[in-house]
């Protein structure tokens, strides 16, 4: 099923024939070096794939997509959402073949901009590395603002359309 079509990409569910593509990207160096807590083993993303393969849009729980070129219809990456208690978070993966081609942004703008007309009254938020600086030019990008370091997560944090809930569970988080 496609979720979304952009100017040069569609995004859809991922789906087995991904697996082998997931895990070229995954398990290269430049792909992995920021990534936390991603399944990286074949048995691992087949399985996840398995689960995720029937995903929809939704904030009642976390979905995962392929976001494919369609000049070629071959995967250059993956976008993941996780909403919970009025807060979506992203993180996004794209093969270092197609780095620096606009595709993560032209992919999560679209998506963000469908989820946040559908659900106006979540906050979004997304976690980075402090060491990536292509991911937190991105997200800058995007419209995020940093809101500071989070050091349970080891990660800087920047949200946009941030309630004030959000702002004062961040400031306790950061505080404790």
């Amino acid at each position: 099923m496609i979720f979304i079509e952009t100017k040069r990409l569609l995004l859809r569910n991922v789906k087995p024939g991904d697996v082998q593509t997931i895990y070229d990207y995954r398990s290269n160096e430049v792909c992995a070096r920021y990534q936390r807590g991603q399944v990286q083993d074949y048995e691992g993303i087949a399985a996840m794939i398995e689960r995720s393969k029937h995903d929809n849009i939704s904030v009642d729980h976390a979905f995962m997509m392929a976001v494919v070129s369609k000049k070629n219809y071959k995967m250059v990456g993956e976008i993941v959402v996780m909403p919970k208690d009025g807060t979506i978070s992203l993180g996004c993966t794209f093969s270092d073949l197609y780095h620096r081609n606009g595709y993560a942004f032209e992919s999560l703008s679209t998506l963000m901009d469908l989820l946040h007309e559908r659900y106006p009254q979540w906050d979004f938020v997304v976690f980075i590395d402090p060491e990536n600086q292509p991911s937190i030019g991105l997200v800058r990008k995007l419209g995020f603002e940093e809101m500071g370091y989070l050091p349970s997560m080891e990660s800087r944090v920047f949200g946009k359309w941030i309630t004030q809930r959000t702002k004062d569970e961040f400031e306790m988080a950061v505080g404790s």
